[in-house]
């Protein structure tokens, strides 16, 4: 028979197919069978109706053999077959899709009754099997036909298509693999563990059976005995018919039939997770997009997380194939911690079943999980407060940079799960804060640092400790990024007590404040003529009680932000924060500068000025620019 040409656009468009669609040339075992998988669908809905099908649901399944010496993979099914005229219309033609079209001729009822869920939207799936294939040949016997026919192609040269003979209804898809060559090891589909990887891996909850021939090693008698009349053994291959797929996976069952001792099990043997996970968020999901989910919050961070080895992302699947491993847009980045399956057999899949054509829908999936996680994690916080705080430690920082990488889109997504301590001891939340708050108290303090005890140290939390206030200890670099972003909480603007006034002056005390500064305006000009372009003024403070300086900055960057982004390659060296130096008017280092300024003294007020600065430094977590002057001075004063 003559051989007939593709009627697609070019042989250049079947060249792109089988070469550039396809990421993996492994998906291709994936894409035959779900094939086979909608064709044993089809016959299953009529069978519903026409009892002359003659098979019952247990009746069908798709098979698997290998033939390494002919390097032949064959892919059977027993499922409707296809005529003479649908090999033409399904593989003559490119991208032409006869699962899509079977789906599209049902009425919306009948869809619903007969729970079709055909897997092959697309008619370009066969062909990926060109991939690692130098011939295809499809034998196929359609229902209610008594003739079988055989199509036979190599690739963009075209096909054939003849008579044979086959003796049941169902397709064969036989392909015969490409020799090693250029790097590619094509012999390793060969194998028979690879085949099983391959459909565990993408197609272990297609709803048929999927069985092929299993090794085993046998201990058999040999028919004879030994001299102690025991019947000689010997270890034999034998071969067994065996299901390779699980078929229903268990976030597709119901409450009753898989309990949460399951879906543990299930979470430790597939994560490889000797401890139990903190919860278990199973979604059902029906409306603009259906879909089912399994998620599973860890109880601690692995060990390899914060390597480049460890994607985040959850399992995407549609109709029990997996369509990626990681799929970071199915929940929010501040919650990447999160593992689990989702399987939506509605998504818009794009032409090679791998990459999504729509985010809508995947951004509606992604927000409605995150609020399952967010609505989790808030009860956790209330029912185990324990078991929350160790969940933070592990997995605060992932939720905060989470939130940094959508550009603080999500701030208030996590703000209500949030913890800093108001002690060594005590975590608090940002409502538990407010809720806590004196009447009087019209701010939430906050301090940004590498420590606890550095800031706690910090004389500008003195006067607050006196009043009673708690201070919101900060210790993550994205903290003060959160604080910016949100401004305030439950109506409390944020105050940072080493830049912001602390708002508890008087009127009488600002007006005190105010003519001391002005009384000492020619020693602070003093102090910043001597300082020069380390600071960008002196000024007495109403912040210190006993403390006698302190450094606190203006505008936009604090130290917090410098020290952050000075740690970044390609910081400019201009980006800096905008250095002010606070004095205690009533401390006796000050006076005593006062005293040598006032008598004449430059260069004992000038030491004074610098030593207090390096305090001031170093009471900061900045460094000194040279240590070595900063003892010489103390020690002059010793």
């Amino acid at each position: 028979m003559a051989k007939k040409q593709f009627k697609a656009e070019s042989k250049k468009l079947l060249d792109m197919m089988i070469n550039s669609i396809y990421t993996h040339k492994e998906i291709f075992l994936r894409e035959i069978i779900s094939n086979a998988s909608d064709a044993i669908d089809k016959l299953c809905y009529l069978s519903l109706t026409d009892e002359n099908v003659g098979m019952e649901r247990g009746d069908f399944k798709i098979r698997i053999d290998v033939d390494k010496e002919k390097r032949l993979i064959t892919v059977s099914d027993n499922g409707i077959g296809m005529t003479k005229e649908e090999l033409e219309q399904n593989l003559g033609v490119i991208a032409r899709s006869g699962s899509l079209r079977f789906k599209d001729g049902l009425e919306e009822d009948e869809q619903e009754n007969a729970a079709i869920d055909i897997i092959g939207q697309f008619g370009v799936g066969f062909y990926s099997s060109f991939m690692v294939s130098d011939e295809v040949t499809v034998i196929t016997k359609a229902y209610g036909s008594d003739q079988a026919y055989k199509w036979v192609s190599t690739g963009t040269d075209g096909y054939t298509i003849t008579e044979t003979e086959k003796e049941k209804v169902g397709t064969d898809v036989i392909m015969h693999i490409k020799e090693d060559a250029d790097g590619e090891k094509y012999s390793t589909y060969l194998e028979n563990w690879k085949i099983m990887m391959l459909v565990r891996k993408y197609s272990d909850y297609v709803r048929w059976p999927i069985v092929m021939d299993v090794e085993h090693n046998e201990l058999v008698e040999t028919g004879e005995t030994d001299e102690n009349g025991k019947p000689k053994t010997k270890m034999e291959n034998t071969w067994v018919e065996e299901t390779i797929n699980s078929m229903v996976p268990i976030w597709q069952r119901s409450r009753q039939e898989a309990t949460d001792e399951e879906c543990i099990e299930f979470y430790k043997d597939k994560y490889k997770d000797n401890d139990d996970p903190l919860a278990v968020i199973r979604v059902n999901a029906e409306g603009l997009i259906s879909y089912r989910a399994m998620l599973f919050i860890p109880s601690k961070t692995p060990q390899s997380y914060y390597t480049r080895e460890s994607e985040p992302g959850l399992e995407l699947y549609s109709s029990g194939v997996m369509i990626m491993d990681k799929c970071t847009d199915l929940l929010p980045d501040c919650y990447a911690f999160c593992r689990g399956v989702v399987d939506a057999p509605d998504l818009s899949l794009n032409i090679s079943r791998e990459t999504l054509q729509h985010d809508r829908q995947l951004k509606l999936i992604a927000s409605n999980l995150g609020k399952k996680v967010k609505a989790e994690l808030k009860k956790l916080m209330k029912n185990d407060r324990e078991k929350y705080e160790k969940f933070y430690k592990n997995f605060g920082q992932v939720m905060r940079l989470g939130v940094i990488s959508e550009y603080g889109e999500k701030v208030d997504e996590i703000k209500d799960l949030l913890l800093y301590n108001v002690s060594e001891e005590k975590m608090v939340s940002l409502q538990e804060y407010v809720d806590a708050m004196p009447a009087e108290q019209e701010k939430i303090y906050y301090a940004c640092g590498d420590n606890m005890k550095r800031l706690m140290s910090l004389p500008q939390t003195e006067q607050l400790r006196q009043k009673g206030y708690d201070i919101l200890y900060m210790f993550s670099q994205y903290d003060e990024y959160f604080v910016d972003t949100m401004k305030s909480y439950a109506d409390k603007p944020f105050c940072n007590i080493a830049v912001e006034d602390l708002g508890l002056e008087t009127e009488e005390q600002k007006q005190e404040t105010e003519k001391q500064q002005e009384e000492a305006k020619d020693l602070l000009a003093f102090v910043k003529e001597t300082l020069g372009d380390a600071i960008e003024r002196a000024q007495l403070s109403h912040k210190l009680v006993s403390g006698a300086v302190c450094l606190s900055t203006e505008g936009g960057v604090t130290l917090e932000m410098e020290r952050y982004f000075r740690a970044m390659p390609g910081t400019p060296e201009h980006f800096r924060a905008i250095r002010i130096l606070e004095f205690n008017g009533n401390h006796p280092a000050y006076l005593a500068m006062k005293e040598a300024f006032e008598a004449g003294d430059k260069e004992r007020a000038a030491d004074i000025a610098k030593i207090l600065h390096c305090q001031a430094l170093l009471i900061a977590g900045e460094p000194l620019d040279d240590p070595a002057a900063y003892t010489e001075l103390v020690c002059k004063f010793i």
